[in-house]
């Protein structure tokens, strides 16, 4: 079959995939109606389309903290990519590498921090952390990212427990005996996640300034207070994000949220997006609302579980593809 479009992939993946983890990957929180906004939000915005306008030469680069990426799309961070394909996530940086684009490796990693910088030597990668009840072993994972040549620090903020996502729980979700959460083996058990620190704070943003140089971008924020908070803190990005709707359901789609977020910031920092991003006018949508880039999350694992890393360098040209286009025929 031939591979048109993001659903395409997800019909494969749904159909290859085990169900266990199929489910993990497609859950949302309770009724999955965040989940669900994020997409149908971006069916009620309407282009204005400019006609005559020359669209011959089209750049459609640009920078996020100072460094060029080949389109305002990079990979969000998700967890367990093995569950998706062997090579996990090597898979995932050398395909972001190979479309020069930024991904951001998570906490939840079945692969280490060395093995990912290995697989892909010179990409640009930001390194996602949830803050743990041992602040030591935290600290010791912003070091060793430092260390390997990360480029930014991700916190995510919106996980003090995890929301309820009820095909997990009525499918016992475990990671099979041979995946290993690797950068947290000694400190995790997974799915308890009672590892995590639900007294984090906004002082929290010092304690990971003192422990690092690299620029600090801040995931999870929905509201203008808090982007005021992120400014006030120093951040130098915010992702608007609800965690592709797998921890509070009812909350606001990521593309409604992006608005009052932009319009708070200021342009004091860069603004990031994701969640229900699915073609490549979403992404124009996006950017026309004031993000400087999204992050995709599920599109990248269904590419993965089609063909590892040539699937997702796929997925990533059909949504580089479909943003070009739409930029031409939008004016």
């Amino acid at each position: 079959m031939a591979m048109v479009c993001l659903s395409d992939f997800e019909a494969y993946a749904k159909k290859y995939l085990p169900k266990i983890a199929w489910d993990y990957f497609a859950a949302g929180a309770d009724d999955c109606n965040t989940r669900d906004e994020n997409i149908l939000a971006y069916k009620r915005i309407r282009f204005r389309p400019r006609m005559l306008r020359d669209v011959s030469m089209m750049d459609i680069r640009t920078k996020i903290l100072g460094t060029e990426i080949s389109f305002p799309v990079g990979i969000a961070p998700t967890g367990f990519h093995q569950l998706a394909w062997p090579d996990g996530e090597k898979s995932t940086a050398r395909a972001a590498k190979a479309m020069n684009t930024c991904y951001i490796a998570s906490t939840y990693s079945t692969c280490t921090l060395e093995e990912i910088s290995a697989a892909a030597p010179g990409g640009l990668r930001w390194f996602q952390l949830y803050i743990h009840r041992s602040r030591a072993a935290s600290q010791k994972l912003v070091q060793r990212a430092e260390a390997l040549g990360f480029q930014g620090l991700v916190l995510t903020t919106d996980v003090p427990y995890t929301g309820k996502r009820r095909d997990d729980i009525r499918n016992g979700f475990r990671l099979p005996p041979h995946m290993k959460v690797k950068n947290l083996e000694r400190d995790f058990e997974v799915c308890k996640m009672s590892l995590l620190d639900p007294s984090i704070t906004w002082n929290d943003i010092y304690w990971l300034r003192s422990l690092t140089h690299l620029p600090i971008i801040i995931k999870g924020i929905l509201t203008k207070e808090d982007a005021e908070l992120a400014v006030r803190h120093g951040v130098q990005g915010i992702i608007v994000s609800n965690h592709g709707g797998r921890q509070l359901d009812e909350g606001p789609a990521t593309v409604d949220a992006l608005v009052e977020v932009v319009e708070a910031v200021q342009g004091r920092v860069e603004v990031y997006l994701d969640g229900g991003i699915r073609k490549g006018s979403d992404v124009l949508k996006a950017l026309a609302l004031g993000a400087k880039c999204v992050f995709i999350g599920r599109p990248a694992l269904w590419g993965l579980a089609y063909k590892g890393e040539e699937g997702l360098q796929d997925v990533l040209r059909i949504l580089q593809d479909e943003f070009r286009l739409s930029m031409a025929l939008a004016g």
